[in-house]
């Protein structure tokens, strides 16, 4: 072994065992070159330490690793990543976030190149949990979870994290990348509209659209153009976006989606017929997009809330008359809707076989059984949490040294101790 990786080895032992982790980054950061000229040696330098007891020092190797231009043998470096995140050190590798973070990127795009997104899924979930500081704090590992999950449509081990909600963001050295921020609520949208949960896939939607920004995002218009399909799947309408809206969205955004809004147009005439074709008229853009799928349940949902609407006016209806009202093909298709809409709680109906009648029904929901107080009194206590939630970062904000030297002037700053970077370059 050279003379230089041993004394990388020497360092990463003594420091690790006298604890000095915030040292041994900048040693590690210092050695990145002496790590990348020896990359045939690297896997007998990881032999020689302990994942457990120089974590640092084998986080530092495995990021030199990925950095290679051509990675000869993936099945190794994936055993020696998946045992490493299992097994490394929690206090250590808070030492170097934005490296740990770093390494969890390079691997995620790794399983995504080759087509294996399954297998990362556990490996991140674990990482995740490793750099976390609490369950409600947002980490830049959460985008390449919901990556890997989304391409392996294997949605359970996001939703637990996605279900979560996020009152902090993880400072990985110092900072946070906007592009992880972004693409965690564009993809926590997508895995929401692939479980057709359209509520919560409008708010990460929208979460991706009011992000402050100052210039055009490639992962914002995207957000926009599925947030218009969402918006009309479930509410029939797009809302008014909220007023922190940045101005890059009413400026430059809305006019690139010309196709979209067109759809909504179409929308707004009642007519499945006209939302046809304007889906058809824009079908080659809305295909690049990948939104041809939830443009056509924009179609379906319209027939619903066309058939919502004849709830308000009648008590009764046949299923010819109700297919000729709505414009559906058949009676048929009409029961087929119908049958639908009720098992999923949209309508409330009764339809008699015997002579093709639909007899429509109030809502039975009387606001008084055990399990509606229980969930009425699970929502009050989510917002008890949320207010205390929002008092103490109320009171983090104004003893911010940026917040109070901006509102009071730099002396006023001085007093206010600021936070140190940890981590180390590769």
């Amino acid at each position: 072994m050279a003379a230089a990786l041993e004394q990388y080895v020497n360092s990463v032992r003594t420091l690790s065992s006298q604890g000095n982790f915030a040292q041994l980054c900048e040693v590690i950061s210092k050695s990145s070159d002496v790590l990348a000229r020896n990359s045939s040696l690297l896997d007998n330098v990881m032999a020689t330490l302990d994942i457990e007891s120089h974590s640092l020092g084998i986080l530092g190797i495995l990021c030199i690793k990925y950095s290679s231009p051509t990675i000869t043998d993936f099945e190794t470096l994936f055993l020696q990543t998946q045992d490493f995140i299992n097994c490394c050190q929690r206090e250590q590798v808070l030492y170097a976030t934005n490296n740990y973070a770093d390494l969890c990127h390079l691997f995620t795009q790794q399983l995504v190149d080759k087509k294996q997104a399954f297998r990362g899924i556990l490996i991140l979930v674990e990482a995740i949990k490793k750099i976390q500081l609490h369950p409600a704090q947002l980490t830049s590992v959460h985008a390449d979870l919901c990556q890997l999950c989304l391409l392996a449509k294997c949605f359970k081990p996001a939703l637990e994290f996605l279900e979560t909600d996020i009152n902090e963001i993880s400072k990985e050295g110092g900072q946070f990348d906007a592009k992880h921020f972004l693409m965690y609520y564009y993809y926590g949208g997508m895995i929401y509209t692939a479980l057709k949960d359209f509520d919560k896939a409008l708010y990460f939607f929208e979460a991706v659209i009011t992000t402050p920004s100052m210039a055009v995002s490639h992962i914002m218009m995207e957000g926009y153009k599925k947030y218009i399909l969402v918006a009309l799947i479930l509410n029939g309408k797009v809302p008014s976006l909220p007023k922190y809206t940045p101005s890059v969205v009413s400026r430059y955004i809305k006019p690139l989606c010309q196709p979209y809004h067109d759809v909504v147009t179409a929308y707004g005439s009642n007519s499945p017929d006209q939302v046809r074709a304007a889906i058809n008229k824009h079908e080659d853009a809305i295909t690049r997009d990948s939104n041809l799928g939830l443009a056509k349940q924009v179609t379906t949902s319209l027939y619903k809330k066309n058939i919502q609407r004849l709830t308000k006016t009648f008590m009764t209806l046949s299923l010819a008359d109700m297919a000729n009202r709505v414009q559906l093909p058949s009676a048929q298709e009409a029961e087929k809707y119908v049958l639908h809409m009720i098992e999923d709680g949209e309508i409330y109906a009764a339809i008699n076989q015997k002579d093709g009648m639909v007899r429509f029904y109030d809502n039975p929901e009387k606001y008084n059984t055990p399990s509606m107080l229980k969930y009425i009194d699970e929502e009050i206590a989510k917002c008890v949490a949320l207010d205390e939630k929002i008092k103490q970062m109320d009171q983090e904000i104004t003893i911010n040294a940026q917040y109070v030297q901006k509102n009071f002037g730099s002396h006023a700053a001085e007093d206010v101790p600021g936070s140190s970077v940890k981590g180390f370059a590769v």
